[in-house]
């Protein structure tokens, strides 16, 4: 029996279409495109069915309600289909894919988040194979997670960041090999996906939370960081260097943070470093922020560190709750 793939499709480059202020999403355009793809009516390929937002969105605009939106129409159709393709824009895809991975409790389906760098609408693009890829991926293969597709890369979607705004390969997961390679053959690495899980699926959907990524570098104004912390915070990513060091010879600095994570700021320590994690314990200019409070991002990117947080809040946890989760792989966000 053929399988049913449910498409949302959200906007973004591969839904554009070229106007007098530039590219821009154009309601039914993708619909109209895809059935003259004659790939997608092989014996191999799933069938599938639209459902197209409006107004569509340049990703650069998502929100908070836009990720409830998402989750809530895979939650609502759920049941009906196989898997479900997520047509989005580049800029913030790596956000939203995170979230949508901590949002779909006990996944039991594929979910691929997937778009392109130039326009269906283009002679010249990247979209049709990502779309037929994404979707015969979601019909073929034991997915049981969020993913992105992109340019022959299927990556785990907590752990992909956007790496280049101008090449095919976009997307990038520098933590955490690829899922799978899709070239002349398809090179799936079965031992890295998500095991099915073993309890009932479940939406969580997200509440507004107070939540900031702070990035240090070199000599900056402590006076910055002291107005941030000094708003309602719940939470703080610290994007700090290496293996998750910053200065240890500003008092005010440090007594800041100490402070923050008394009051019940959870901030946690994420390295800029694309590759490797946060080690607190290494370096005396890390053993003092652990001194100060602050909680291990591990090897979590920046993305996925702020949307789990958003994710651990939303369930209403204590902050002692947030931080253990924080610390715990829940669904293969951070290398245990």
């Amino acid at each position: 029996m053929k399988k049913r793939i449910l498409i949302l499709n959200t906007g973004g480059t591969i839904s554009s279409v070229k106007t007098p202020q530039g590219y821009e999403p154009a309601i039914g355009y993708v619909q109209s495109a895809l059935a003259q793809i004659p790939a997608l009516n092989h014996a191999e390929m799933p069938g599938y069915a639209i459902k197209e937002y409006q107004p569509l969105l340049d990703s650069s605009n998502m929100t908070l309600s836009d990720w409830n939106r998402i989750a809530s129409d895979i939650n609502a159709e759920y049941e009906n289909f196989d898997g479900f393709v997520v047509f989005h824009g580049t800029d913030t895809m790596a956000y939203t894919a995170s979230a949508l991975s901590f949002m779909l409790e006990n996944l039991r389906k594929p979910v691929i988040v997937t778009g392109s760098q130039i326009p269906l609408a283009e002679v010249r693009n990247d979209a049709i194979d990502n779309v037929i890829s994404s979707l015969w991926l979601c019909a073929h293969q034991p997915i049981n997670e969020v993913c992105i597709y992109f340019n022959q890369r299927l990556l785990r979607g907590n752990r992909a960041q956007k790496v280049s705004a101008e090449r095919f390969n976009a997307f990038d997961s520098p933590n955490f090999p690829h899922l799978a390679e899709i070239g002349i053959s398809i090179e799936l690495h079965k031992e890295l996906l998500l095991a099915p899980p073993n309890k009932a699926f479940h939406l969580q959907t997200l509440t507004p939370q107070f939540i900031a990524n702070f990035r240090l570098f070199p000599g900056f104004a402590t006076k910055v960081l002291d107005y941030i912390l000094q708003q309602p915070l719940r939470g703080l990513v610290l994007e700090t260097y290496g293996a998750g060091n910053a200065q240890n010879n500003d008092p005010h600095f440090l007594q800041l943070l100490h402070d923050a994570c008394d009051r019940g700021v959870v901030i946690v320590n994420c390295s800029q470093c694309q590759q490797g994690g946060v080690e607190m314990s290494q370096y005396a200019t890390g053993h003092t922020l652990k001194l100060a409070g602050l909680i291990s991002g591990h090897d979590m990117t920046p993305e996925a560190a702020h949307c789990k947080l958003l994710y651990l809040f939303s369930k209403n946890l204590t902050n002692q709750e947030v931080k253990v989760q924080m610390e715990t792989n829940l669904c293969g966000e951070l290398s245990s």
